[in-house]
């Protein structure tokens, strides 16, 4: 699995792990709605590591982690 999707798969599981629908996730992470759509449907396969930070803050994990 390439670095990129398993990024998407990894937000998507975690996410899901917390009960946390797209929309919840990215208000409590201060990301756009969009940008966590995109980020989880492989579209943006490069976000900004300030959009990781925030992500990860949520799902209470390291960013590497979401990367594996």
């Amino acid at each position: 699995m390439s670095r990129k999707s398993s990024l998407a798969h990894n937000i998507k599981r975690l996410r899901k792990q917390f009960k946390l629908s797209q929309e919840e996730l990215a208000k409590k992470a201060g990301v756009t709605y969009s940008t966590l759509i995109k980020i989880e449907s492989g579209v943006n396969m490069n976000p900004t590591i300030n959009t990781l930070m925030k992500i990860a803050k949520v799902l209470k994990i390291k960013i590497d982690d979401l990367l594996r």
